[in-house]
């Protein structure tokens, strides 16, 4: 199933970044954060290591795994801006 290019393994390694922001800011930092105070940080941090990730894959030619990575970079920009206006 998780070959080393596969749709897969993308949407796995796709939703490692926003995992780990969602984590960090939520329970490790708890609201002390001097950047707490703008809504849209974590957000913007995951979807840039979304994209440093997705950088990774092209440059080593894991088309199939650069899918997967892209399509949950999307998806967790979709997500955050209808929670981000409602």
């Amino acid at each position: 199933m998780f070959s080393k290019n596969s749709v897969a393994l993308g949407l796995l390694a796709g939703l490692i970044a926003p995992a780990i922001t969602w984590v960090v800011f939520e329970y490790i930092l708890k609201n002390d954060a001097l950047i707490m105070n703008k809504p849209g940080v974590h957000y913007l941090l995951a979807v840039g290591l979304n994209l440093l990730i997705l950088r990774y894959a092209i440059k080593n030619d894991l088309g199939e795994t650069a899918k997967g990575i892209m399509i949950v970079t999307f998806a967790v920009m979709i997500v955050a801006f209808i929670f981000r206006i409602s």
